[in-house]
Order: C-alpha cells, then sequence, then structure tokens
C-alpha cells in the first residue's frame, strides 16, 4: 500500500537561511533508515510559495496566481511517498519523520494519506 506522508510548515529555509544541522541529520538518518527498509519510493522538499504559481479553474476560466498565496493557510513543505504493507506501518514511518521537526519547531503537522489506484474506483 502506498501512502503520501506530507508535512506543513511556515518556515523555509534556502541558501541564505539554512536548515538546522539538526533537520538535516535527523532527514539523512531516516531517509537512510527508510531505504535499507525498503519502503520509500520518494522524498523531496517544496521551495516556498514565493515561488510556485496557483492555477484556479472555474466556469471555463482559468486563472494563474504567482506565489505566495494570501488566502493560503496551510502550505504542504515536503512529502514522502512510502510503500508499506498497513496504515499502521506508514503511521510508524510518519511519526519518526515528525519527531525530527517537534526538535526544532513549536509544532509539526504531518498528515498520512493512502495514495488512489485506479481499481480503487472500478
Amino acid at each position: 500500500m502506498r501512502y503520501m506522508i506530507v508535512h506543513n510548515t511556515e518556515v523555509y529555509y534556502d541558501r541564505a537561511t539554512p536548515p538546522p544541522a539538526e533537520l538535516m541529520t535527523g532527514m539523512d538518518a531516516l531517509l537512510g533508515d527508510m531505504n535499507k527498509a525498503g519502503v520509500l519510493l520518494a522524498a523531496e522538499g517544496l521551495r516556498h510559495p514565493d515561488h510556485g504559481v496557483k492555477i484556479t479553474y472555474s466556469k471555463g476560466n482559468r486563472t494563474v496566481t504567482d506565489g505566495p498565496y494570501a488566502e493560503a493557510k496551510e502550505v504542504v513543505a515536503g512529502f514522502m511517498i512510502v510503500d508499506v504493507r498497513s496504515r499502521d506501518e506508514a503511521i510508524e514511518w510518519a511519526n519518526r519523520f515528525g519527531a525530527i521537526f517537534d526538535n526544532i519547531f513549536d509544532e509539526i503537522v504531518v498528515e498520512v494519506r493512502p495514495v488512489g489506484e485506479r481499481s480503487d474506483f472500478e
């Protein structure tokens, strides 16, 4: 079963303000463990919404808005896709992921969602 693990943040890093070494060390260790376990399919951080665009479709009209987006309250900052045996296993990996951030930020939200398969609709 594939699951996407995402986290939201208001804190973004770049060349001028790189992530804390503790964060990078924790992520390297977690990703290494996930690779060894054979569950990691993808993992990426996302750049600040300033660098993105949002495309809104409404009744045949399309609007492209450059970031940041004033109405965005929770913005996905990164994601992982894992292939695991169960929802509980996905939650275990998500707990390890969240624990890395928990030591650095006051609050972090990690969401675990199953990836939809075409067979889900057949």
